[in-house]
């Protein structure tokens, strides 16, 4: 066996073997880690093997086992075993995949992928699809595509005249994520163009409010962004009343689900997302719930004139695809890995039964941690699990002010991640500093969540 891969490989397997009983967090600081790791760069090279021995070595106290399962700090997921296989092989075969003449099996491999997706995530079998890098660029394909149609319907070609000139375009939201922001700072668009509508009080976009915001500005091009699963609680819009009323006024509607769009594989939670399939555009995670690794994103429009008009450019040398997909008329990139592999892997060796139960198990999982929390003094349940997302505080004794609250809030999720046993992350939900939870990973177990209740409650005696 070549020596690299080798040891590439026992280190790997040596890591993941030690995953549950690691600690969740390395003990390094940055002036340690910059030590060891920021060393001179030498004249003459040394092996592969020792490379990649000093760096498994140096890098360890300054990693965080994401990949663990007690691991509740964002919304990551867990590799699994097959998946990080196939991302090795996505490696190793080292495939362009920016044209069906770059590596046609690969091309394949994402054609049915992404028809697997569609299917089990309740969109519409016509829509098109992107493999993109995460959840942020996925906005950026479908806003796009929004961008273009709606401002065609202007008799503007943005493609060719750019914005200078152009209809001012708006994107109507309820519950939004930072990402989407971006997206639309990416698109030139400004993010003066998010206009906040009001939320009812589920914590979903407000129905009434976004009729009157459409009608305000009637006949101006319009996105309505909804949410499937925000981050902090996991609402849902309601897609299938709000789609309609989007529609009325010719607005485009582009659905964030960078982790709840999975839902729709569940039968216990698809009714979450009901009407989903009416939206315009759809943006979501594999790296999150279906614990592929990291670098999967996606994007679906139902629109997919509009979606390869907005992506898609023209070289002299580029080979004809003979039928096939090229990959660079659907997304930003041009050079790209085969990044679809791990997911068409996934999908595979999970089925559609596997899928689901990973969906329920996270959101029975999130259930008894909130449970397993309330039973503990000193806990205060702010927001219990719809999915796999839930919120919680530590407020201070007494009748003290709302910083006192919130500095004893931050004390203990601090001890937490210093104890190591589990780790949660803070955010700031209504004014409050809070804890927020969330499950999404495969190696996840009862026993976990059992001790990462256990570590809050042994936090809160230490800052006591």
């Amino acid at each position: 066996m070549i020596p690299e891969l080798a040891k590439a490989a026992a280190l790997a397997a040596d890591y993941l073997q030690r995953l549950p009983d690691a600690r969740v967090a390395g003990p390094a600081t940055l002036d340690a880690l910059r030590q060891t790791l920021d060393v001179p760069l030498t004249d003459v090279g040394v092996s592969g093997e020792h490379a990649l021995d000093e760096l498994a070595r140096d890098i360890a106290p300054g990693l965080l086992t994401t990949a663990g399962g007690r691991f509740f700090g964002w919304v990551i997921g867990s590799s699994t075993p097959a998946t990080i296989g196939a991302d090795w092989l996505c490696s190793a075969w080292d495939q362009n995949t920016a044209a069906f003449a770059c590596s046609p099996g690969a091309s394949v491999v994402e054609d049915v992928a992404g028809r697997w997706l569609k299917e089990i995530l309740g969109l519409p079998e016509a829509a098109s699809f992107s493999f993109v890098t995460g959840c942020q660029m996925a906005h950026f394909v479908g806003l796009a595509a929004a961008r273009h149609q709606l401002l065609a319907q202007a008799d503007w070609n943005v493609e060719e005249r750019g914005l200078c000139g152009a209809p001012r375009l708006r994107v109507l939201v309820g519950e939004y994520h930072e990402t989407l922001v971006r997206a639309v700072r990416y698109l030139g668009l400004g993010s003066d163009a998010i206009v906040p509508v009001g939320c009812d009080d589920r914590g979903a976009i407000d129905l009434a409010r976004l009729a009157q915001a459409l009608t305000a500005d009637d006949g101006a091009p319009t996105i309505v962004s909804l949410a499937a699963g925000d981050l902090n609680r996991g609402v849902f819009d309601d897609f299938d009343r709000a789609c309609d009323v989007a529609h009325e006024h010719q607005a485009w509607v582009h659905v964030d689900g960078a982790f709840g769009l999975w839902v729709g594989a569940s039968p216990t939670h698809r009714h979450l997302v009901r009407g989903i399939e009416k939206a315009d555009s759809w943006a979501t995670d594999a790296h999150k719930w279906l614990n592929v690794p990291y670098e999967n994103g996606m994007a679906f429009v139902a629109h997919p004139d509009a979606h390869r008009r907005a992506m898609s450019v023209h070289a002299d040398y580029v080979i004809d695809a003979a039928g096939g997909r090229d990959q660079m008329n659907w997304n930003p990139e041009w050079s790209r890995r085969a990044r679809a592999i791990p997911i068409y892997v996934a999908l595979r060796t999970m089925g559609r039964k596997g899928v689901a139960d990973l969906v329920d198990a996270c959101c029975a999982l999130t259930v008894r941690m909130v449970d397993g929390l309330a039973a503990v003094p000193g806990v205060e349940v702010l927001a219990r699990p719809i999915i796999n997302q839930a919120l919680v505080r530590f407020p201070a004794a007494g009748d003290v002010s709302d910083e006192a609250h919130n500095e004893r809030t931050d004390r203990v999720i601090q001890q937490i991640q210093r104890d190591g046993h589990a780790w949660f992350g803070p955010t700031t939900w209504r004014g409050m500093r809070v804890m927020r939870i969330s499950v999404s990973s495969w190696r996840t177990t009862a026993e976990d969540v059992d001790c990462a209740v256990a570590a809050v409650g042994a936090a809160l005696r230490a800052v006591r």
